[in-house]
């Protein structure tokens, strides 16, 4: 049986590596945690709220690839719900973005394959 180890840090500074481990049912709460780097992590059900983003990077998201120890061909993705969020000027490149749903947003200066949306949705109507 595994042994579970509660670990509180207050106000203080703390450069943490942790490899193999278990962090399920973790709270942060007014951190920084800037210049972080998570490979290889199982991040369902995580909530990030009220977070500054900025520079963040998000690469090969999804199930694992069909190397991967843990690869299961019938799984599927989970969808993921962006709500309230600041994306102005970001890229999203070689995604899989069917069955994306976008309502009150502002599109303006959206464009797919260089392609604005306005437009698209102007020559549409």
């Amino acid at each position: 049986m595994e042994t579970i180890k509660q670990i509180a840090l207050d106000s203080e500074c703390a450069v943490i590596t942790a490899h193999c481990v278990m962090l399920s049912d973790s709270t942060f709460n007014d951190v920084n945690m800037s210049n972080i780097s998570i490979t290889d992590a199982n991040l369902s059900d995580l909530k990030i709220e009220g977070a500054q983003l900025g520079g963040a990077v998000f690469q090969n998201i999804g199930m694992c690839p069909p190397d991967h120890p843990m690869y299961d061909p019938e799984a599927e993705q989970r969808p993921l719900l962006f709500e309230h969020c600041d994306l102005h000027k970001s890229r999203f490149v070689h995604c899989d973005l069917s069955g994306i749903e976008i309502s009150g947003c502002n599109i303006e200066g959206l464009t797919i394959n260089g392609k604005l949306i306005s437009d698209l949705l102007k020559n549409s109507i």
